[in-house]
């Protein structure tokens, strides 16, 4: 195997720190040798903690560094396009966190860096590369369930701290953004097409303004996909996938835990309560670890990396067509 990827990340946010740094020094292609912020003695707090090598008081530092081939974006959503392109300029590959735009126009933009560049970059929707996901798409398209009706979930969480960035508007925060995408997402990995409508009701926070509760249907014609997502709400996911003739549930679709095994449940539906219902195991794994090792490895074979650019931009204009249904109350087309 060719040597590792060498990668930089751009801020000591939580999701890097906690989840993505530690998962990516475990893949067998990537290696973290840099980490910026704009606080210089916290990125050497932070490198000293992880293990690595290079901190940066900048972001700038960091992205003229000559050793680093890739960078990992886990910024602010509003600040996702604006550095991406950055990192794109200086000839870096760019895996950037979810949404990847606070917009279709902005998506635009990056993807004509990104051709202009010819870098990589993609979103970092981890889940679409968790053998469970595969595993269940797998099953949708054998047959197995029948032709796929209805895909349902809801995915919550309680935060109502108004410091913290997911409550804060202008940045991009809001259920819809933060959580609402993942079931957008994985609607559309296992229709294997794109919605042509939205309709959705949408409850906002009365002092911080973002969306707190969102509703969602997605017509995919044939076939629907109804979400319910919540930042002020018991923390709870499930994914129900239903077929004319059987039925998947994803037990845990989106944390998805790194330190045990994980199920799915194949039902027949012969029974009612879901009795009927057997169990497929999958070995414990890490989602983010998944994630880096197959963004590194279309960087060394320059092949297409997990969720291209164009794929998330589809996702962006799903995202905007809810949030329009929600202000007209009517469909409005994707």
């Amino acid at each position: 195997m060719a040597a590792k990827v060498r990668w930089g990340v751009l801020s000591g946010a939580g999701i890097a720190m906690k989840k993505v740094i530690p998962a990516m020094r475990k893949g067998e292609r990537t290696e973290i040798v840099a980490i910026a912020s704009r606080d210089g003695e916290r990125a050497r707090e932070a490198a000293a903690r992880l293990g690595i090598w290079k901190a940066y008081g900048s972001y700038e530092e960091l992205l003229a560094d000559e050793q680093v081939e890739a960078v990992y974006n886990p910024l602010p959503n509003h600040l996702h396009v604006p550095w991406s392109i950055k990192a794109a300029e200086a000839g870096k590959h760019v895996l950037c966190e979810k949404p990847i735009a606070m917009s279709v126009e902005e998506a635009d933009r990056l993807i004509a860096v990104r051709d202009r560049m010819h870098v990589k970059i993609g979103e970092a929707f981890m889940v679409r590369t968790h053998p469970e996901w595969l595993r269940a798409r797998e099953i949708v398209r054998s047959g197995r369930t029948g032709a796929l009706q209805a895909v349902t979930s809801t995915f919550s969480y309680f935060n109502r701290d108004p410091k913290n960035i997911r409550n804060m508007r202008e940045t991009g925060g809001g259920a819809l953004m933060d959580i609402g995408c993942y079931p957008i997402t994985m609607a559309r990995f296992l229709f294997d097409r794109e919605p042509v409508r939205a309709a959705s009701a949408i409850e906002r926070d009365p002092e911080m303004r973002i969306d707190r509760l969102s509703s969602a249907i997605l017509d995919f014609a044939p076939g629907q996909a109804i979400f319910t997502c919540s930042t002020q709400m018991v923390p709870f996911q499930r994914m129900q996938i239903l077929g004319t003739h059987g039925r998947i549930e994803i037990e845990i679709p989106y944390n998805i835990p790194p330190d045990r095994p994980t199920r799915i449940f194949i039902d027949d539906g012969s029974e009612l309560a879901g009795r009927s219902a057997r169990a497929e195991e999958f070995a414990t794994c890490d989602q983010y670890t998944v994630q880096g090792d197959l963004f590194s490895k279309a960087i060394q074979e320059d092949s297409d990396v997990p969720v291209p650019l164009e794929d998330a931009r589809a996702n962006m204009a799903a995202i905007e067509a809810v949030f329009r249904a929600a202000g007209t109350g009517r469909w409005e087309t994707v």
